[in-house]
């Protein structure tokens, strides 16, 4: 999360400068989030989970079964189809990647 505060903040012009990583970690310590500069590029290195790397998958998956019903279907019956079509996944994880996208099927 402060990875992206300091991704989306990297690009601003204060006073005809641009801010680097080093005087925005040095901001945020002071505010009292700790964050070295060394941390920042280490993360930014580091390969996606593989809860992230199965979530973007799943996600493509359930937006499909979603769009092909027409925006009807909720996460109950997603569960079913993803499952019917040999896509095991939980229910509360399709819950839980239709609440981040922000689909809702009818009530």
């Amino acid at each position: 999360m402060v990875v992206d505060y300091v991704d989306g903040h990297r690009e601003r012009v204060v006073e005809g400068k641009k801010r680097g990583v080093e005087s925005i970690c040095a901001v945020l310590n002071d505010a009292g989030v700790q964050i070295a500069p060394r941390t920042y590029w280490a993360a930014k290195k580091r390969a996606p989970s593989k809860r992230a790397a199965r979530d973007a998958e799943l996600l493509t998956e359930i937006e499909r079964v979603f769009r092909e019903n027409y925006g009807v279907y909720g996460a109950r019956k997603i569960h079913a189809q993803l499952n019917r079509e040999g896509i095991r996944v939980a229910r509360c994880t399709v819950e839980r990647l239709m609440r981040q996208k922000g689909l809702q099927g009818l009530r």
